[in-house]
């Protein structure tokens, strides 16, 4: 019988996503695509992992009767004006959790994960964060960048047009949104809210280790060559179906030894007041949005 996810973890990027998926990947009700970003309904973005529907189909072959629940976590289809659209024309019922975050800390985090994965080569924040006018139109974008829309920091975390163009398409019954803020603060009680809203009973799980945390490559060529071979292999294991299941954990050990993680410098209060400014409008719409007061999110830079 043909598996379908029902459940979709679909942004935004840097806001949580790959904890919260690793978090679900253990539940044993629960059954997770293992290759976390398939990305595959977000057709818009040239930065698939996964293409075709067939193969897309074999990430979820292994799911069972215990699975209550499928998910996958593709963190661009919030940003995607077709991913949501397609989901639902191919899913129908199927659930969303959107998790958000300061977009000023989003955008800080979110040019790291760039420079980490080979798209962005602008390593100071703020000059890579004024380039997004010119890359847009296609100007001074990095060779080997998989899409210059990508790079358009600014927009990718303006959340709350992201968040009502998503509630025009499906009720909001079938939404439920995080804040990475409650997470760090109570990470049992925000899992308590995603397996409650997705309908399976508590695993007991108390143990939340964070993923995908701030790092940076010891030796970018180094750093390169283990990021291409790592989804290869991820690609012939879950949807080639040509290397066994079983990981022998040689590609998490070459990635730690040329890991380093740091915490990043904090923005110059000059560059965060900028920022403050540039989404100060935005977090008042998401605040409308959610019902939240997000008054902590509003000109931080004055409370430093």
């Amino acid at each position: 019988m043909m598996q379908l996810p029902n459940f979709f973890i679909i942004g935004a990027p840097k806001c949580g996503t790959s904890s919260l998926a690793a978090w679900l990947s253990g539940h044993p009700q629960i059954y997770m695509s293992p290759i976390k970003e398939p990305f595959y309904f977000s057709e818009d973005i040239q930065n698939r992992v996964i293409t075709e529907w067939a193969i897309y189909l074999r990430l979820f072959s292994r799911a069972s009767k215990q699975h209550l629940r499928i998910g996958e976590a593709s963190a661009t289809y919030l940003f995607s004006k077709v991913a949501v659209p397609a989901i639902e024309h191919t899913i129908h019922t199927g659930q969303y959790i959107v998790m958000v975050r300061n977009p000023v800390d989003m955008a800080y985090s979110l040019h790291e994960q760039q420079v980490r994965s080979f798209n962005e080569n602008i390593d100071d924040f703020y000059q890579a964060w004024c380039l997004a006018p010119k890359r847009r139109e296609g100007k001074q974008v990095p060779p080997g960048c998989k899409d210059p829309i990508l790079l358009d920091y600014p927009s990718w975390c303006r959340l709350s047009e992201q968040l009502e163009r998503l509630y025009t398409i499906v009720p909001k019954e079938r939404v439920l949104v995080l804040l990475l803020d409650d997470m760090k603060k109570n990470p049992r009680r925000e899992y308590l809210r995603v397996i409650n809203f997705l309908g399976v009973p508590d695993d007991g799980r108390k143990e939340f280790p964070v993923h995908n945390p701030a790092r940076e490559w010891r030796s970018r060529r180094m750093g390169k060559a283990i990021y291409s071979l790592a989804r290869i292999v991820a690609l012939f294991k879950h949807a080639e179906g040509l290397l066994p299941k079983r990981s022998l954990g040689i590609i998490q050990r070459l990635q730690g030894i040329n890991t380093r993680q740091r915490p990043r410098p904090p923005l110059a209060p000059e560059v965060r007041a900028e920022l403050e400014t540039y989404f100060a409008k935005d977090i008042i719409y998401l605040e409308r949005l959610l019902g939240r007061d997000l008054a902590d999110w509003r000109y931080r830079h004055q409370r430093v």
